[in-house]
């Protein structure tokens, strides 16, 4: 009691020990951590060009394009579209500033004339065009009767505003460019003009890779001189063992015993009668869709089907069955399955084509046909006579002369079963022999038929159970992916080592990148690469994720920073480029001077001929693209023959043996025009392109999502 007495007169003193004791737990993770959320540092998913992307105006448009995303969209999917919107709109923004773009609200509505707003009558007058002063009306009618549809039109109207400034933007950079008559004649002639040549080619395989040293330094040397080149983003390696939930052997043999013992009657005891019956399997089952409602995981399909429209494994074994007959039990994908014969038609599927020939009020007619009912008859009948005359396939008949939707197709129909067509098609279809011609009429004109083919179609019913893992299983599959997470954490033994003693397959992926999401093999494991990606997981740690049907025991391999490439990674693209260098210096160092005769004798190759090159397709029959060398054939003169020259499969020596220059135009009007046009096309994504490179983006998605 004494005690208690005591701490009531302490209270305001304990109260003050404990509320320091709890804000000293709280900030110690501050000083200790290094940051204030767990790894998440600030509040910005992102910076660009020093102007901060808070995480709430992030939020607000990331929920607004999720509502509006297909619904198979992925969270991740809808982050990386709002982000490069994100980034282009304020880039741009940042350029409309700079210039002093802007739009005025004449603008807005010239631009409103091109979309859906100016189709909706609401907003037309009495002549049906787009009237901006109803537009207002209605948009202030919006604000105060409709607020949700007015916010709608406040973002549409910011997105038009928007596109608005691009337009004008790309407009003012699109004005600067063009294309002069002298530019329109050398893009005609780097076309048209055709160069001959005599040469020898000394492919750079007549060096052995074996032959060159290629070390390290002169591999950084290489990548700091292509800087550009061998730039990387910070990227990850890992690899993993994926335990997947499936059936066992075990799991597959219960089922198969399961829908074997349906196929035939069964006797068990009714308790409510107490006498021992007799159920009808699959066999002898009077209502087939009622026992596959009871006993199958497929319903009864009471569709005729041909072959083609069978398990392709099966089709030929089904086709074969009587009526009544059973096959099975068979797998087919993540079934097992046994089918009955209940029904056949034979050539209750038929193949046709047809010509079709309408007129003026015919059902589903074209308005642009004017014939006669009278008119198409006999044109018709024209036609009929010389189908069955046979001199013209009736394919290309069809093709020229239908008035139907499968003219195309040459008036293929495909196969169809019995009351697919109206009436009188069908009965001439199914009441004649194939490679019969005919003619009927029905309400959408005259038609030529051929019968084309026809095949059996039967009715089957399938009794199916799916194939699922067992409790048991699963079980196994748990106790087997956590003992494996165990010992290689706990081993010395290398990841794959041990998996391979196992048996257990390891699957490696390289350069995954901090917002990637689908990892091959597993499917979209954000949370993988999230891991992964964790300032705090080394190289080596291995870690259970729970997946799609099953577990990835993940080992991280490798750590990759933004940045050059080392030389160790860089090293497979560089060797081939050093030793092509290296190469071309020692063919041309012991061959400089030669003719090109000795040149091809003295390196075991032939003189070859190559004729109608051209600078716009510089490839070279027999060495493949060589724009270097036909950049040079084409700056020579006739007879004139070069120096060695590097190509890009080895080092040739050339001879122009004839120039064959295009014939001269009047006006090079029309090639400089497409130079203008080709060039003007390629402004709005060169242009955005150019200002991304050059802005500086700090990316911080990866640490939010």
């Amino acid at each position: 009691m004494a005690i208690l007495e005591n701490i009531r007169k302490r209270t305001t003193v304990l109260i003050l020990i404990i509320g320091l004791a709890l804000f000293a737990f709280v900030i110690s993770g501050v000083f200790t951590s290094g940051d204030l959320g767990g790894g998440k540092v600030g509040s910005a998913v992102g910076e660009i060009n020093g102007e901060e992307i808070s995480r709430d105006a992030f939020t607000q448009q990331l929920e607004t394009a999720t509502r509006n995303a297909p619904p198979a969209s992925s969270t991740l999917q809808n982050v990386n579209r709002v982000w490069d919107r994100i980034v282009k709109n304020t880039i741009l923004e940042q350029q409309f500033e700079d210039l002093g773009v802007g739009i005025e609200q004449d603008q807005i509505f010239d631009f409103i004339r091109t979309t859906g707003y100016a189709q909706n009558p609401e907003f037309q007058n009495e002549n049906g065009v787009f009237d901006p002063n109803s537009f207002r009306q209605t948009v202030a009618d919006w604000k105060v009767n409709n607020p949700l549809q007015y916010d709608g039109w406040l973002q549409t109207e910011q997105a038009i505003i928007q596109m608005a400034k691009e337009q004008t933007y790309y407009n003012l950079v699109k004005a600067g460019i063009g294309a002069t008559l002298k530019e329109g004649e050398l893009d005609y002639k780097l076309a048209n003009d055709k160069i001959d040549i005599k040469y020898v080619r000394i492919p750079y395989s007549s060096i052995p890779d074996s032959a060159l040293t290629v070390t390290k330094a002169e591999i950084a040397a290489y990548i700091n001189d292509h800087q550009e080149e061998f730039k990387q983003e910070s990227t990850r390696d890992i690899q993993f063992v994926y335990f997947e939930e499936k059936p066992s052997l075990d799991d597959e043999n219960t089922v198969k015993d399961e829908i074997s013992k349906l196929i035939g009657d069964t006797v068990e005891y009714s308790e409510e009668r107490d006498v021992m019956d007799t159920i009808a399997g699959l066999r002898n089952a009077k209502d087939i869709t009622a026992f596959l409602d009871r006993k199958s995981d497929v319903k009864f399909d009471t569709i005729y089907k041909a072959r083609k429209n069978l398990p392709a494994s099966f089709a030929d074994s089904l086709m074969t069955l009587n009526t009544g007959e059973i096959f099975g039990p068979y797998k087919d994908g993540d079934f097992y399955k046994v089918s009955k014969m209940v029904d056949r038609k034979p050539n209750g599927s038929v193949k046709a084509s047809h010509i079709l020939i309408t007129y003026e009020g015919a059902q589903r007619a074209n308005p642009e046909i004017k014939r006669t009912k009278e008119e198409a008859e006999a044109r018709a009948k024209e036609l009929f006579r010389d189908a069955k005359k046979g001199d013209t396939p009736f394919v290309e008949l069809a093709r020229d002369n239908s008035d139907g939707p499968s003219a195309p197709n040459g008036g293929d129909l495909g196969y169809f079963q019995e009351g697919t067509m109206v009436p009188k098609f069908n009965d001439f279809a199914f009441g004649n022999t194939v490679g019969t011609i005919g003619m009927v009429e029905t309400d959408f004109g005259f038609h030529v038929i051929k019968i084309d083919d026809k095949e059996d179609i039967v009715q089957i019913a399938t009794l199916a159970r799916e194939l699922e893992p067992s409790d048991e299983t699963i079980n196994t599959l748990f106790t087997d992916a956590t003992k494996f997470e165990m010992e290689s954490i706990a081993n010395e033994e290398s990841f794959s080592d041990l998996a391979k003693e196992n048996d257990y397959v390891v699957r490696p992926v390289n350069r995954v990148k901090a917002m990637d999401e689908n990892l091959p093999g597993l499917g979209a494991q954000r949370a993988i690469v999230q891991w992964a990606f964790n300032e705090d997981t080394e190289v080596g740690e291995i870690k259970r994720f729970n997946v799609n049907n099953g577990y990835a025991i993940v080992q991280l391999t490798g750590t990759y920073k933004e940045g050059l490439m080392s030389v160790e990674d860089a090293s497979a693209s560089v060797l081939p480029k050093i030793r092509k260098d290296r190469k071309a210096t020692q063919i041309i160092g012991a061959n400089t001077g030669k003719s090109m005769e000795d040149l091809a004798k003295d390196n075991n190759v032939t003189v070859s001929n190559a004729s109608a090159l051209t600078v716009k397709s510089p490839t070279i029959p027999g060495a493949g693209a060589e724009p270097v060398v036909v950049g040079t054939a084409y700056a020579m003169e006739q007879d004139q023959t070069s120096d060695l020259i590097k190509g890009e499969s080895g080092v040739f020596k050339i001879t122009v043996t004839k120039r064959t220059p295009a014939p001269k135009l009047e006006n090079y009007s029309t090639y400089a025009s497409s130079l203008k046009s080709s060039s003007a096309g390629k402004v709005n994504t060169a242009v955005y392109d150019a200002l991304k490179e050059k802005s500086e983006i700090e990316d911080n998605r990866a640490t939010f999502y």
